[in-house]
């Protein structure tokens, strides 16, 4: 599916934007700090229903519109084979008892409601309609960072591919809340042990689930990964993906070690293992990247997974949409010519930047270039014609 059109209200710093969406390769120009990367989020948030830099739904929200009230919406034109789906994304800001009891007080929250074909959905219901891919410069921490981003890579990936997958891991979650609430009243005395029988029960169905599609998903994306690694370095690294489950896979191995682990559990009043706490290891030359890999190893690894992701999805649901943000200033010009290659492969890519010194001739001209200035977004004449 493409996007052919994007509206904006009271989005970030854009109180109301229309932009029609080109196929092939869309080049968005700009300085810093003027919504470049706010588009991609729209973008982004469209097919996954979550911001990808925002740590609460009120941030999207354009703060004075938010002040006032005001609804916010990121609303999308999908075609696709089937014809064209409109899908919204709605924000309708509140305030919060603070500021009821002080009207000075600026405090409020939002509620958010998507909609698709004019009917209310949920985020599971969203998921995988429209397939995204994001390049960002903080993919770093794909490598450097917690295990956390890791499995929300994995989550994000296989989400988009099988939307029942998503629904089995918010069960999942759920229970496990669930089951961590009762380790603490049980800790404390007020319930009984014998209560935890009913919500393992639980944890084992659905973790097992999500463990085996995450083994399945690891062993795909190892493959590609290791033939896109090689291509980026000429050759010379060997990426290995090891997945790592925190209990053996399968429902008598996961039920057996949430028994053994079930008096740590009531100590602590959590769940220690399950695939919340899974990881996958990166290993190059049989080195393991997430402790000893340069940030340059870890910015061609984390360019190594993404694209990798987009191989995985064009395999299972069609090319995705593909959006870089401001990462070809973090990569060499070899790495930058082979993204933007891979770029062209796909029917839809936006590209952020803040100058067009990073491309070819040959990309420029298959590319539609729009600069963005103080929240409007304008179409430029050809390359040759830009201001620098």
């Amino acid at each position: 599916m493409r996007l052919s059109r994007l509206k904006l209200v009271n989005f970030r710093g854009f109180p109301a934007l229309e932009f029609d969406i080109p196929l092939g390769p869309t080049i968005l120009l700009g300085s810093n700090a003027q919504g470049k990367t706010s588009i991609l989020e729209a973008i982004y948030l469209l097919a996954i229903s979550k911001s990808f830099r925002a740590e609460n739904e009120r941030e999207v929200v354009n703060w004075q519109a938010a002040s006032n009230l005001e609804q916010a919406a990121v609303d999308g034109l999908v075609t696709g084979e089937n014809g064209r789906t409109r899908i919204i994304v709605g924000y309708q800001p509140f305030k919060t008892a603070p500021a009821l009891r002080n009207p000075n007080a600026a405090s409020y929250s939002v509620r958010k409601q998507i909609r698709v074909g004019g009917v209310k959905r949920t985020a599971a219901d969203l998921v995988g309609l429209m397939n995204v891919v994001l390049f960002s410069a903080n993919d770093i921490y794909l490598v450097q960072g917690s295990p956390s981003l890791r499995r929300r890579y994995l989550d994000i990936l296989i989400s988009q591919a099988n939307p029942a997958y998503l629904r089995s891991l918010q069960r999942y979650h759920r229970i496990l809340h669930q089951r961590n609430q009762l380790l603490k009243l049980i800790r404390d005395g007020r319930s009984n042990a014998n209560e935890l029988a009913f919500w393992d029960g639980g944890l084992v169905e659905e973790g097992s689930l999500i463990t085996r599609h995450r083994v399945e998903a690891t062993s795909v994306l190892a493959a590609v990964s290791r033939d896109t690694l090689r291509e980026l370095t000429g050759g010379r690294e060997n990426l290995r993906i090891d997945y790592q489950p925190s209990a053996t896979p399968g429902d008598d191995a996961f039920a057996k070690a949430l028994e053994e682990s079930r008096r740590r559990d009531l100590k602590l009043g959590s769940t220690a293992v399950g695939p919340h706490r899974d990881d996958f290891r990166l290993l190059v030359n049989d080195v393991d990247m997430g402790l000893y890999s340069s940030r340059g190893q870890a910015r061609t690894l984390a360019l190594t997974l993404r694209l990798a992701e987009a191989s995985y999805l064009t395999s299972y649901k069609g090319e995705p949409i593909v959006l870089l943000d401001d990462i070809l200033s973090e990569l060499d010009a070899q790495r930058r010519a082979q993204t933007l290659e891979r770029a062209l492969r796909y029917g839809q890519s936006l590209i952020t930047t803040t100058d067009l010194e990073p491309f070819s001739a040959e990309f420029l001209a298959r590319a539609s270039v729009f600069r963005i200035d103080d929240g409007s977004i304008q179409e430029t004449g050809p390359p040759g014609s830009l201001a620098a």
